[in-house]
């Protein structure tokens, strides 16, 4: 496990689920990693006898997981009647190779200690077995970071953080690496939404649960004049032709193995048989050419 300062603020964060599930969850984003993972495990050619859906909010990877394997097992991060058992992806209630297929969406980026979320799914697999999720990534909401960061500023004289850090897309690969994944696999969609106007984007960060949950978040709701100077800036800087505004959701998507004898391994240094200089029917040049 790492030892990475707390960022968020997971009580709070749960509460703020449970509360957003209560009051009906929107699952426009959801709905569309669903349908992604169902086109991502249909290129994987062979069935998983035990597979489960770690952490994310609703059920809407179910027919994709139930298509491809023998049993499906759901843990969710708060109590709800779908959910087969009640966990913590920072730490995983789940006996040691005990998994075939294991996913997660748009959940892994509200951990502390993603590093070790991700040690302890790829523990759960057994050997050869698959994990494939998505997070949000480090251009998501970066117009209404940009937004409140400069009005705060501008009314206040400071800024304390008010949109959550994502990881970036070059590091999640190193991480898929560091957890002991083989043959790990990291890509990302930018998603774009579009809204009438800021508060509406704000309206429905809050009813999917995500809205600050900052450790270091400064205590109280944000002033109103910095609220409408941020709403100003936005529709300044992030508005289309029409009027409407962009917000821009960046998904990443990271696959990766648990290791077995049987995959691919790289050719050791030094072990090609032909040189690519007569492949491409050129002449060879040392290094310092």
């Amino acid at each position: 496990m790492s030892d990475n300062p707390l960022v968020f603020d997971r009580s709070l964060a749960r509460l703020r689920l449970k509360r957003a599930l209560a009051a009906g969850y929107p699952d426009f984003l959801l709905a569309r990693t669903a349908d992604d993972l169902d086109e991502r495990l249909a290129a994987v050619l062979r069935r998983f006898e035990r597979a489960a859906d770690l952490g994310t909010a609703l059920p809407v990877a179910r027919a994709a997981l139930l298509a491809r394997s023998e049993t499906l097992i759901r843990m969710a991060e708060t109590q709800e009647e779908s959910a087969d058992f009640v966990g913590d992806l920072e730490a995983l209630p789940l006996a040691p190779a005990s998994l075939d297929l294991a996913t997660s969406l748009l959940a892994l980026h509200g951990v502390n200690d993603l590093p070790g979320a991700l040690v302890q799914i790829r523990r759960a697999l057994k050997p050869d077995g698959l994990f494939i999720g998505c997070l949000l990534g480090g251009r998501s909401l970066t117009e209404l970071r940009q937004a409140l960061l400069e009005a705060e500023i501008a009314t206040t004289g400071g800024a304390s953080p008010r949109v959550a850090p994502f990881a970036d897309l070059r590091d999640l690969g190193t991480l898929l690496q560091r957890a002991g994944f083989a043959l790990p696999v990291v890509d990302s969609e930018l998603v774009t939404v579009r809204y009438g106007d800021m508060l509406a984007l704000l309206r429905d960060l809050r009813s999917l649960g995500w809205t600050n949950a900052l450790v270091d978040r400064k205590p109280g709701a944000l002033r109103r004049d910095t609220l409408l100077h941020a709403a100003q800036i936005y529709a300044e800087r992030f508005a289309d032709t029409d009027g409407r505004l962009r917000a821009t959701f960046e998904i990443v998507w990271l696959s990766g193995w648990a290791p077995h004898e049987s995959q691919q391994k790289p050719l050791r240094p030094g072990s090609a048989k032909a040189r690519l200089a007569d492949a491409l029917g050129v002449p060879e040049r040392g290094a310092g050419s």
